[in-house]
């Protein structure tokens, strides 16, 4: 009974297991361009923009060579290089994925195929979604 028992849990083990490194968020999965929805600011300074608020429409470009181009209406106004990485959120001091681009480093909060939500890795927090 007790090498059934015994065996049953390492069973249990192996077929539960997963890799912690599944939800990793790899460059070609952000490469893509991402059109500017909604910011929502954090606890201390609460606000919504968007497009139709702000009076401007804003796109950014991330290439499989490294480099973030941001459009402001159609027109280029900056071209410059991200990095993702793991790292420490302010917020919660988890690790997390890290975007880093245009001298602001943010937690991506969730991507996928359609959405990329970032958060501001500061004491601001302020949330950015994007859609493709």
């Amino acid at each position: 009974m007790k090498k059934f028992l015994f065996f049953f849990i390492v069973f249990g083990l192996f077929t539960t297991a997963y890799s912690l490194d599944s939800s990793n968020v790899t460059e070609g999965s952000i490469v893509n361009s991402w059109t500017w929805e909604k910011s929502v600011g954090g606890a201390g300074n609460p606000y919504i923009s968007t497009p139709k608020s702000i009076g401007f429409s804003k796109k950014i470009v991330f290439t499989d060579n490294g480099r973030v181009i941001t459009y402001k209406n159609g027109v280029e106004i900056r071209n410059s290089t991200y990095q993702l990485e793991k790292g420490i959120g302010y917020s919660d001091q988890a690790e997390h994925d890290l975007l880093t681009f245009e001298g602001k480093t943010y937690v991506i909060e969730s991507l996928d195929n359609q959405n990329l939500t970032i958060l501001c890795n500061s004491q601001d927090g302020a949330r950015t979604i994007y859609k493709r």
